[in-house]
């Protein structure tokens, strides 16, 4: 299999400072990876360079098929239609229900089947358990279930990489356990493979994956040392 996400001496800068340095990473379909680290680390740096939201500096960077050192701006929104990504602060439009907050991402990444959409989002909703509350706007649901929304929405392209920074960050420990247990079942069920930004460390005991952690602008593989 070839790697989704393949870094090599990887530099991220954030505003000219050096967020992370000579970053080696390899992520391969299906792996669960948490990456740990104290606020500031690094860590939500190196999720967006992957998504190509913060630029690379240095180094060779390959995310599922595109150089990121070279990316063209109009190959960008094809590369994040292919990766899922979970915020911690939700980002639903307070406006629009869940159903339509799912067919807003669906028309703006060029989904232009009305049936093929309702088909997408109906599918991402059951996996995530809400279907039942597709027509809710987001201020009538809770916060765990606001987060099984943006779930759903990671989802719906079928993403074989799946970006989750903090995600369980606004929540109660019993949601966020729930949620945990969903991103786990997510990486375990098929070739999507998951990354959790966390610095909880008792997700790892209880959901097994790989560990990276970042520590003095540097990526440390924990199963390398």
């Amino acid at each position: 299999m070839e790697p989704l996400v393949e870094y090599d001496k990887v530099g991220i800068l954030r505003s000219e400072h050096v967020a992370l340095k000579d970053v080696c990473l390899r992520i391969m379909p299906g792996e669960l990876v948490y990456l740990m680290g104290r606020v500031g680390s690094g860590k939500t740096s190196l999720l967006k360079s992957i998504y190509a939201e913060v630029p690379v500096s240095s180094g060779s960077a390959r995310v599922l098929g595109y150089d990121l050192d070279g990316i063209a701006k109009k190959d960008i929104p094809m590369l994040r239609r292919r990766i899922g990504i979970v915020f911690q602060d939700f980002q639903l439009l307070p406006d629009r229900t869940a159903y339509d907050n799912l067919s807003f991402v669906l028309e703006a990444t060029g989904w232009k089947d009305r049936m093929e959409r309702h088909r997408r989002i109906e599918e991402a909703l059951k996996r995530v358990g809400m279907l039942t509350k597709a027509f809710n706007y987001p201020h009538r649901l809770s916060g765990g279930e606001q987060q099984r929304i943006v779930i759903a929405r990671a989802l719906l392209n079928n993403p074989p990489l799946l970006l989750a920074d903090e995600p369980t960050g606004n929540l109660d420990p019993e949601t966020g356990e729930q949620i945990m247990l969903m991103l786990n079942e997510i990486s375990q069920t098929g070739d999507t493979a998951v990354v959790i930004a966390t610095h909880n460390h008792s997700y790892p005991r209880r959901y097994p994956g790989r560990i990276l952690r970042c520590e003095r602008k540097q990526l440390i593989d924990t199963e390398q040392q």
